[in-house]
């Protein structure tokens, strides 16, 4: 009798979301992935956050990763996101309609931190949408650095050996 295992998609796959020198307090949002082709079961996310040489005491040192996800083929996301590479919203109220998947903590100025790997199926009840994407939202205290900071992630399949 067959089993059926996880099958890993193409690691390191870009994320498309401009994290480099946003503004402390400043919310982003990725380009939406399409899982249309690939019909992955779940996508494991990581991100990298590069902090710049100043420190601010005030923040909480930390960057908030949400996802966000459509069930209309990308017209409506959930958190009033649009799919594209871009600020997100002014209202606080739009986060809580997206699903917090993972905090980087980043305490010390000038050092790059990698987040633990973070699920989409699971903020979505276990299923990955056919789009999603993230937003990050900067609650360190300071600008992120002007380079060094990332997004990608790695698709699971199931296959019957």
């Amino acid at each position: 009798m067959a089993e059926i295992k996880n099958k890993y998609g193409t690691s390191n796959q870009a994320i498309t979301i401009t994290l480099n020198s946003l503004a402390n307090d400043g919310k982003r949002e990725s380009t939406a992935v399409d899982n249309s082709t690939n019909l992955f079961f779940d996508a494991l996310v990581q991100v990298k956050i590069a902090t710049n040489a100043s420190n601010d005491s005030t923040g909480d040192r930390s960057v908030y990763i949400y996802a966000y996800g459509t069930a209309d083929g990308g017209t409506t996301y959930s958190g009033n996101a649009g799919g594209t590479d871009s600020s997100f919203g002014t209202d606080p109220q739009q986060l809580q309609n997206c699903k917090l998947i993972g905090v980087v903590y980043a305490p010390t100025a000038n050092k790059t931190y990698e987040s633990d790997l973070m699920s989409i199926a699971n903020a979505f009840g276990g299923k990955l949408p056919e789009k999603w994407g993230i937003v990050a939202h900067n609650k360190t205290g300071y600008a992120l650095n002007s380079s060094g900071n990332g997004t990608f992630y790695q698709g699971i399949l199931a296959q019957s050996v």
